[in-house]
């Protein structure tokens, strides 16, 4: 049996960006355009479109790139449907990470498997509870695979970028139960904007600001766990959404829960608590 029609759509307020989980049996939708850029990926099936006078077809993997008022249709291209994720990103967005002139897409269907990656991670990062920061590097990394495909290929930051950097890290530090977000972040550090602060960051700590954060929260947890902290309000005191979420964290981190580690510090079980 071909699986119903479906369609999620979130969207990011801050941001603006929307992300469409989506899946059609036979028919999608009709010759139509959209104010915004589109990048998506097709996770399964044979995605069937009209886009620049031709019909394409999208495979499990490949990208789909549509500029601003760029008319296109959709339908399945094979029995069984297709399923895809896609990001509508508004103009102003794109065009405050990326300044200049409008630039546009070399190709409205593409094989980029890390720009496929960052697609998905992001649809994955906008469609549930997460910080801030999460959301926004999530975004970020899309527009920096989105770059050669917009003829606006990486360049090295600027040696004075090292500051923004520093003063940023020293703001996670500092407290590192705050999600500030990528704007607030890069004001306090007096970047130019939240692009500059990525760049800044990943140059100097080979990470960014989000992953940069999760892993002093991390620390934290490791020494309040230590000192016989429970589990519960040790991911209160850190910064994480909840007592499971800080359960994931770790033990991707260590291999343990944080009642584990806890009980293995102290020597005191950590019966009475839900699991972590």
């Amino acid at each position: 049996m071909t699986p119903p029609d479906r369609i999620r759509l979130i969207h990011d307020a801050p941001s603006g960006v929307e992300a469409i989980e989506a899946r059609f049996a036979a028919h999608a939708y009709d010759l139509h355009r959209h104010d915004d850029w589109l990048v998506g990926v097709t996770e399964s099936g044979v995605q069937d479109f009209l886009c620049r006078g031709a019909r394409r077809r999208s495979t499990p993997g490949r990208v789909i790139l549509i500029e601003p008022e760029e008319a296109h249709d959709g339908q399945a291209g094979a029995e069984g449907g297709f399923a895809y994720r896609m990001l509508y990103l508004p103009r102003a967005w794109l065009r405050a990470g990326l300044p200049g002139e409008d630039p546009g897409f070399a190709a409205s269907l593409c094989d980029d498997p890390p720009l496929a990656r960052a697609i998905g991670a992001a649809c994955r990062a906008l469609a549930q509870p997460s910080e801030r920061l999460l959301r926004d590097a999530a975004l970020d990394a899309v527009l920096h695979r989105l770059r050669p495909h917009l003829g606006r290929p990486w360049r090295a930051p600027p040696p004075r970028d090292a500051r923004v950097a520093r003063l940023a890290r020293e703001r996670l530090r500092d407290d590192p139960a705050r999600d500030p977000g990528a704007d607030a972040l890069a004001q306090e550090a007096g970047a130019a904007d939240r692009f500059q602060l990525a760049r800044a960051f990943r140059a100097a700590y080979g990470t960014s600001p989000h992953a940069y954060l999760i892993q002093i929260r991390l620390l934290r947890a490791r020494r309040l766990l230590t000192a016989g902290m429970r589990p519960a309000a040790v991911a209160a005191d850190c910064g994480f959404a909840d007592q499971s979420h800080l359960g994931r964290r770790f033990r991707r981190a260590y291999g343990l829960t944080p009642a584990a580690y806890r009980a293995l510090c102290t020597g005191v079980p950590d019966s009475g608590a839900a699991p972590a």
